[in-house]
């Protein structure tokens, strides 16, 4: 997922019982897991200390939990040894220095695609996982058994890419499309992601906004489905070839002119302290910002994706060759029950794959407004995986509308948006181009941060620890807008 901070971070987790048995032995089992940072409920506050209930006792961490809940199913303890990396290429780095072997490794898609074509993957055992057969939503296992995925991974959250704004300072209607970011109006308050894959899609989409403007219009026009629609903008999206990779470089050359500059954590922060007024982001960054802007100071933030068309992208839990697949699959189902799966969403304000009847409840709960008089039907989501008969649309209203489109775009909306490949043999050109894009350029945080070093890292700490206060801040916002 999309966390990039540089820090590593071991967490050992023991359990109650466990704990006081590893004091006079050690694990019957480790189970190594590599992940993006903040992309779980670790049980810590604000300040990176343990959280407390109503009542003052700690709140484990979900690693904690799995390691308790082993144990009292088995008689065995097993010791999770948890830590995190900044990116896929990183992470990626990591498994083929071979210097640490992981039993788990949660990377983006296309990178999935790039480690199965390696042969680095083991193979996932379906039947020991009914927790996913049952509650993951059958609307993204659908995508991952059309792509072949689904042999090697099991989602983990999804989202889009997009654009979080000023609403007070950016008109609705200039964000609908990506041209907005050469705009001169908006010079020098835009920032876009220091990330080649990501920053790709917005070249080539301007490259060939004529192309998917004429796609948008057979969609609307019902001389394409949805399916079709979708496939015909993954293709463009990850158009490759020379031509097109030069297209690419010259519109994000004259495009860095006209930005504040490339970020990949501080955007979300820039833009609600008025740095900056759009931002291009993560959708699990955007509903933070929103929310997190509105309880501050009641500052609109909205997000929104262009019609020309974007990005729909998966981070999935991948097992490495030599994995201890009997233990991974274990930890991997008990992720999977949704009750953990809303308490690691509700954490980290990512879209989980999980649905069911808690996923929901937590949704409504976040969303839902009492005389609602704008109804969204999430049973594309979560068909199957809910109790008969209950409703699966929410009744929202104007406040929270946008911001649970954010969290859960309709069908419409995710049609308009590809799924990223991996490039093959064009990743050298496509490294070379990204590095011509970005020569002589001076990090956003240094045009921003003029008080020195020192402010600079404890924003990017306050920045960080501020992403574990979803729960809080969500409800508070909510009740503000009410």
């Amino acid at each position: 997922m999309k966390k990039v901070i540089a820090l590593l971070l071991v967490v050992f987790g023991f359990s109650i019982f466990g704990s006081v048995k590893l004091q006079v032995q050690a694990a019957d089992y480790v189970l190594r897991v590599y992940n993006w940072q903040d992309y779980i409920d670790e049980g810590k506050d604000e300040n990176g200390n343990p959280r407390k209930d109503e009542f003052g006792n700690p709140v484990s961490s979900v690693i904690d939990d799995f390691e308790e809940y082993y144990y009292q199913k088995t008689g065995k303890t097993v010791e999770v040894i948890y830590t995190t990396y900044e990116t896929n290429e990183v992470m990626l780095n990591s498994l083929k220095t071979g210097n640490i072997k992981y039993d788990l490794v949660c990377p983006s898609d296309y990178v999935i695609q790039k480690m199965v074509r390696e042969d680095m993957l083991e193979e996932i055992d379906m039947s020991l996982l009914p927790n996913y057969q049952q509650y993951a939503s059958p609307y993204l296992i659908d995508i991952f058994e059309k792509y072949g995925w689904d042999k090697y991974a099991v989602n983990y959250m999804w989202g889009t890419l997009g654009f979080l704004y000023n609403a007070e300072e950016v008109d609705d209607e200039d964000v609908t499309s990506w041209t907005v970011l050469w705009d001169e109006n908006y010079k020098n308050r835009v920032t876009i992601k220091d990330s080649v894959r990501d920053t790709y899609i917005i070249g080539v989409c301007y490259v060939y906004k004529d192309e998917l403007d004429e796609l948008a219009v057979r969609y609307h026009a019902n001389l394409i489905n949805e399916s079709e629609y979708s496939e015909a903008v993954t293709e463009i999206i990850n158009r490759r070839d020379d031509e097109t990779l030069a297209k690419v470089e010259e519109a994000l050359k004259a495009l860095k002119k006209n930005i504040a500059g490339f970020e990949v954590d501080s955007g979300k922060n820039d833009i609600r302290t008025g740095k900056i007024d759009i931002n291009f982001a993560w959708s699990g960054d955007a509903i933070y910002s929103i929310q997190t802007a509105w309880e501050e100071s009641e500052l609109e933030l909205k997000y929104q994706i262009p019609y020309e068309g974007s990005n729909i992208w998966f981070d999935a839990w991948v097992m490495p060759k030599g994995a201890n697949k009997e233990l991974a699959h274990e930890f991997l189902n008990y992720l999977c029950d949704p009750e953990v799966a809303a308490r690691n969403m509700e954490f980290i304000g990512y879209t989980s794959a999980i649905a069911g009847d808690a996923m929901l409840d937590l949704v409504n709960d976040w969303y839902g407004v009492e005389d609602g008089d704008l109804p969204v039907d999430l049973s594309y989501f979560f068909a199957g995986t809910v109790s008969e008969g209950k409703s699966m649309i929410i009744e929202t209203d104007s406040d929270n509308y946008n911001l649970l489109l954010a969290q859960y775009p309709t069908k419409k909306i995710i049609a308009r948006c590809g799924i990223m490949e991996d490039f093959g043999d064009q990743n050298e050109k496509l490294l070379a181009m990204w590095q011509r894009v970005k020569a002589n350029i001076v990090p956003v945080w240094i045009y921003f941060v003029a008080g020195g070093i020192a402010v600079g890292i404890v924003s990017v700490i306050v920045i960080n620890r501020q992403s574990k206060q979803m729960r809080i801040k969500r409800q508070k916002a909510k009740v503000g807008k009410k």
